[in-house]
């Protein structure tokens, strides 16, 4: 049994009838024409460039999807050593009666801490950071390392001034009531 070519095997299936198949067959013999002539570009040189220029946008997409994956994966890293920063460097929360007031995501929240955690806080030694649900307190340095990273875990954290040069306020004491 011979090998069928396409157009009969298509013949055969019932998908093309014999006018079409002629149609089809002249075409084609039509285009080798125009090709040896010079009028026509062969098909072959048209899917290379196309198959080329489909590659290139592939590889375009793809350089973009990694460039997406990395930075995702580097927010990811950062997250990790922001969470591994604050749980190895937070200060046990004294209880206290003293309610230490700050604002989260609009909201004034407060926390009961004692008197020296309340003056490190204001005096800028300790700053809150928020991790997950919860809020820690820890070292301002750590504050300041986190802040570099990702300013958004850190709630509150008043700057250390230790003079400041024409302060208009610096004659007035501040009584000690005064709380926040």
């Amino acid at each position: 049994m011979a090998a069928k070519s396409l157009q009969e095997q298509l013949l055969g299936v019932g998908l093309v009838d014999k006018k079409k198949a002629k149609k089809i067959k002249a075409e084609s013999l039509q285009h080798k024409q125009k090709v040896k002539k010079g009028k026509a570009v062969a098909n072959d040189s048209e899917r290379q460039l196309e198959l080329k220029r489909q590659k290139e946008q592939k590889i375009e997409r793809d350089k973009a999807l990694n460039l997406e994956r990395q930075r995702l994966a580097e927010q990811k890293a950062v997250q990790g050593q922001i969470r591994q920063m604050i749980e190895q460097n937070r200060v046990r929360k004294e209880d206290g009666d003293i309610a230490y007031h700050f604002t989260d995501s609009k909201k004034v929240k407060q926390l009961y801490i004692s008197q020296s955690m309340h003056d490190d806080l204001s005096r800028g030694r300790l700053a809150i950071a928020k991790l997950d649900l919860q809020y820690e307190l820890i070292p301002e340095p750590i504050a300041v390392k986190i802040t570099e990273r990702d300013p958004s875990y850190i709630l509150v954290c008043n700057n250390r001034q230790e003079s400041m040069e024409d302060d208009p306020y610096a004659d007035f004491q501040i009584p000690d009531d005064l709380m926040w």
